[in-house]
Protein backbone atom coordinates (compact mmCIF):
# COMPACT_ATOMS: atom_id res chain seq x y z
CA UNK A 1 0.00 0.00 0.00
CA UNK A 2 1.20 3.35 -0.95
CA UNK A 3 2.25 5.91 2.24
CA UNK A 4 1.22 9.10 2.48
CA UNK A 5 1.76 12.46 4.46
CA UNK A 6 -0.30 14.62 5.61
CA UNK A 7 0.67 18.07 5.72
CA UNK A 8 -1.26 20.05 8.73
CA UNK A 9 -0.89 22.74 10.88
CA UNK A 10 -3.68 21.36 13.34
CA UNK A 11 -6.46 23.39 11.67
CA UNK A 12 -10.47 21.82 10.72
CA UNK A 13 -9.46 22.15 6.86
CA UNK A 14 -6.07 19.47 6.88
CA UNK A 15 -7.34 17.12 9.56
CA UNK A 16 -10.86 16.70 8.19
CA UNK A 17 -8.84 15.97 4.78
CA UNK A 18 -6.79 13.65 7.08
CA UNK A 19 -9.67 11.93 8.30
CA UNK A 20 -11.12 11.57 4.84
CA UNK A 21 -8.17 10.15 3.59
CA UNK A 22 -8.42 7.37 6.26
CA UNK A 23 -12.25 6.83 5.32
CA UNK A 24 -10.87 6.51 1.58
CA UNK A 25 -8.43 4.09 3.12
CA UNK A 26 -4.96 5.99 2.29
CA UNK A 27 -2.20 4.95 4.88
CA UNK A 28 -0.93 7.85 6.35
CA UNK A 29 2.49 7.19 8.23
CA UNK A 30 3.30 10.64 8.92
CA UNK A 31 1.92 14.14 10.18
CA UNK A 32 4.44 17.05 8.72
CA UNK A 33 4.41 20.44 10.38
CA UNK A 34 5.86 23.22 9.42
CA UNK A 35 6.89 25.54 10.93
CA UNK A 36 7.46 28.88 10.06
CA UNK A 37 9.70 31.94 11.57
CA UNK A 38 7.06 34.51 10.13
CA UNK A 39 4.16 34.94 11.73
CA UNK A 40 2.86 36.66 8.42
CA UNK A 41 3.75 33.59 6.15
CA UNK A 42 2.00 32.31 2.94
CA UNK A 43 1.75 28.95 2.85
CA UNK A 44 1.46 28.10 6.95
CA UNK A 45 -0.41 28.81 10.02
CA UNK A 46 1.67 29.74 13.46
CA UNK A 47 -0.82 28.98 16.11
CA UNK A 48 -0.35 26.77 18.30
CA UNK A 49 1.41 24.27 16.61
CA UNK A 50 2.84 22.20 19.62
CA UNK A 51 -0.78 20.75 19.11
CA UNK A 52 0.64 18.53 16.19
CA UNK A 53 2.53 16.32 17.32
CA UNK A 54 0.10 14.86 19.83
CA UNK A 55 -2.20 14.99 16.94
CA UNK A 56 0.05 12.56 15.06
CA UNK A 57 0.79 10.32 18.49
CA UNK A 58 -3.50 10.43 19.06
CA UNK A 59 -3.54 8.98 15.44
CA UNK A 60 -0.89 6.52 15.37
CA UNK A 61 1.36 8.50 12.77
CA UNK A 62 4.98 9.66 12.60
CA UNK A 63 5.18 13.49 13.57
CA UNK A 64 7.90 15.09 11.17
CA UNK A 65 8.64 18.83 11.75
CA UNK A 66 10.34 20.79 9.30
CA UNK A 67 11.43 24.47 9.99
CA UNK A 68 11.44 27.27 7.41
CA UNK A 69 12.20 31.39 7.92
CA UNK A 70 8.85 31.51 6.47
CA UNK A 71 9.76 33.55 3.51
CA UNK A 72 7.74 33.63 0.63
CA UNK A 73 9.10 30.75 -1.99
CA UNK A 74 11.77 30.01 0.19
CA UNK A 75 9.76 28.05 2.79
CA UNK A 76 8.58 26.07 -0.06
CA UNK A 77 12.19 24.92 -0.84
CA UNK A 78 12.47 23.77 2.42
CA UNK A 79 9.21 22.00 2.33
CA UNK A 80 10.40 20.28 -0.52
CA UNK A 81 13.59 19.32 0.83
CA UNK A 82 11.61 17.89 3.97
CA UNK A 83 9.38 15.97 1.87
CA UNK A 84 11.85 14.49 -0.25
CA UNK A 85 13.81 12.73 3.08
CA UNK A 86 10.41 10.46 3.27
CA UNK A 87 9.72 7.31 1.91
CA UNK A 88 6.35 8.27 0.75
CA UNK A 89 4.51 7.97 -2.45
CA UNK A 90 1.83 10.55 -1.47
CA UNK A 91 0.55 13.81 0.21
CA UNK A 92 -2.00 15.00 1.60
CA UNK A 93 -3.69 18.63 1.77
CA UNK A 94 -6.21 20.45 2.69
CA UNK A 95 -6.76 22.80 0.04
CA UNK A 96 -9.64 24.39 -0.39
CA UNK A 97 -9.53 27.18 -2.91
CA UNK A 98 -5.94 28.77 -2.73
CA UNK A 99 -4.54 28.34 -6.53
CA UNK A 100 -1.35 29.65 -4.63
CA UNK A 101 -1.58 26.80 -1.53
CA UNK A 102 -2.36 24.24 -4.30
CA UNK A 103 -0.18 24.93 -7.21
CA UNK A 104 2.51 24.81 -5.17
CA UNK A 105 2.05 21.70 -3.41
CA UNK A 106 0.91 19.86 -6.36
CA UNK A 107 4.49 21.35 -8.10
CA UNK A 108 6.31 19.98 -5.14
CA UNK A 109 4.71 16.78 -5.52
CA UNK A 110 5.20 16.09 -9.04
CA UNK A 111 8.91 17.31 -9.31
CA UNK A 112 8.98 14.48 -6.14
CA UNK A 113 6.76 11.93 -8.83
CA UNK A 114 4.50 12.05 -5.33
CA UNK A 115 0.35 11.98 -6.07
CA UNK A 116 -1.41 14.27 -4.17
CA UNK A 117 -4.88 13.99 -2.34
CA UNK A 118 -6.60 16.52 -1.87
CA UNK A 119 -10.79 15.74 -0.71
CA UNK A 120 -12.11 19.42 0.09
CA UNK A 121 -10.04 20.98 -3.09
CA UNK A 122 -13.00 23.45 -4.94
CA UNK A 123 -15.83 21.88 -2.51
CA UNK A 124 -19.04 24.44 -1.42
CA UNK A 125 -17.82 26.06 1.64
CA UNK A 126 -21.22 25.04 3.31
CA UNK A 127 -20.22 21.13 2.96
CA UNK A 128 -16.99 21.79 4.28
CA UNK A 129 -18.42 23.38 7.72
CA UNK A 130 -21.25 20.83 7.39
CA UNK A 131 -18.18 18.38 7.68
CA UNK A 132 -16.18 20.15 9.85
CA UNK A 133 -19.31 20.56 12.94
CA UNK A 134 -20.30 16.71 11.90
CA UNK A 135 -17.01 15.48 12.03
CA UNK A 136 -14.71 17.51 14.12
CA UNK A 137 -14.61 19.50 17.39
CA UNK A 138 -12.50 22.32 16.56
CA UNK A 139 -11.98 25.51 18.00
CA UNK A 140 -11.08 29.20 16.42
CA UNK A 141 -7.54 30.34 17.19
CA UNK A 142 -7.21 33.28 15.57
CA UNK A 143 -9.34 36.11 14.02
CA UNK A 144 -8.08 38.31 11.59
CA UNK A 145 -11.51 39.85 9.71
CA UNK A 146 -13.96 42.81 10.32
CA UNK A 147 -16.26 40.99 12.10
CA UNK A 148 -14.71 38.45 13.81
CA UNK A 149 -13.74 40.06 17.40
CA UNK A 150 -11.69 38.97 19.94
CA UNK A 151 -15.10 36.91 21.95
CA UNK A 152 -15.10 34.36 19.01
CA UNK A 153 -11.52 32.89 20.39
CA UNK A 154 -12.11 29.70 22.02
CA UNK A 155 -15.21 28.99 20.29
CA UNK A 156 -16.06 25.59 19.36
CA UNK A 157 -17.66 25.60 15.65
CA UNK A 158 -20.87 24.38 15.65
CA UNK A 159 -23.84 25.19 13.43
CA UNK A 160 -24.84 28.11 15.87
CA UNK A 161 -21.25 29.22 14.86
CA UNK A 162 -21.53 28.58 11.08
CA UNK A 163 -24.69 30.54 11.03
CA UNK A 164 -23.05 33.50 12.67
CA UNK A 165 -19.99 32.86 9.77
CA UNK A 166 -22.38 33.03 7.31
CA UNK A 167 -23.70 36.57 8.70
CA UNK A 168 -20.94 37.99 9.20
CA UNK A 169 -19.73 37.02 5.09
CA UNK A 170 -22.89 38.36 3.73
CA UNK A 171 -21.54 41.80 5.08
CA UNK A 172 -18.07 42.06 5.07
CA UNK A 173 -17.42 39.01 2.30
CA UNK A 174 -14.92 36.51 4.55
CA UNK A 175 -14.85 33.02 3.44
CA UNK A 176 -16.93 31.10 5.33
CA UNK A 177 -14.32 28.47 6.28
CA UNK A 178 -11.81 30.85 6.71
CA UNK A 179 -9.76 30.37 2.90
CA UNK A 180 -8.70 34.05 3.02
CA UNK A 181 -7.00 33.74 6.71
CA UNK A 182 -10.14 35.38 7.90
CA UNK A 183 -9.71 33.34 10.94
CA UNK A 184 -7.26 29.96 11.77
CA UNK A 185 -8.69 26.53 14.08
CA UNK A 186 -7.48 23.89 15.81
CA UNK A 187 -9.01 20.45 16.03
CA UNK A 188 -8.83 19.24 19.11
CA UNK A 189 -11.06 16.39 18.32
CA UNK A 190 -11.72 13.88 15.21
CA UNK A 191 -12.19 10.74 14.65
CA UNK A 192 -9.12 9.42 14.40
CA UNK A 193 -7.60 10.59 17.70
CA UNK A 194 -7.14 8.23 20.00
CA UNK A 195 -8.35 11.41 22.82
CA UNK A 196 -8.93 14.76 22.41
CA UNK A 197 -6.36 17.34 23.02
CA UNK A 198 -6.65 19.24 26.46
CA UNK A 199 -4.64 22.36 27.98
CA UNK A 200 -4.08 23.71 31.06
CA UNK A 201 -4.02 27.17 30.85
CA UNK A 202 -5.04 30.43 27.86
CA UNK A 203 -3.10 33.86 26.78
CA UNK A 204 -4.59 35.74 24.50
CA UNK A 205 -2.39 38.23 22.48
CA UNK A 206 -4.20 41.12 20.21
CA UNK A 207 -2.69 42.89 17.95
CA UNK A 208 -3.92 45.50 15.01
CA UNK A 209 -6.72 43.63 13.18
CA UNK A 210 -5.24 40.10 14.75
CA UNK A 211 -6.88 38.30 17.99
CA UNK A 212 -4.95 34.89 19.00
CA UNK A 213 -5.77 32.08 21.66
CA UNK A 214 -2.48 30.84 22.88
CA UNK A 215 -3.12 27.24 24.09
CA UNK A 216 -0.69 26.63 27.68
CA UNK A 217 0.23 22.88 28.75
CA UNK A 218 -1.17 20.98 25.75
CA UNK A 219 -1.45 17.30 26.31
Amino acid sequence: MQVYAALTSGGKDSVLSIQLALDAGLDIGYIVCVRPDNPDSYMFHSSNLDAVRLIAERGRMEYIEITTHGKKEEELVDLEKGLSLLPIEGIVAGAIQSKYQYDRVSTIAGRLGLSVFTPLWQKDPEWIMDEVVRRLDAIIVVCAADGLGEEMLGTHIDAGVVERLKQISAKNRIHIAGEGGEYETLAINAPFYSTPIRWSGEMRRVYTGRSELILNGLW
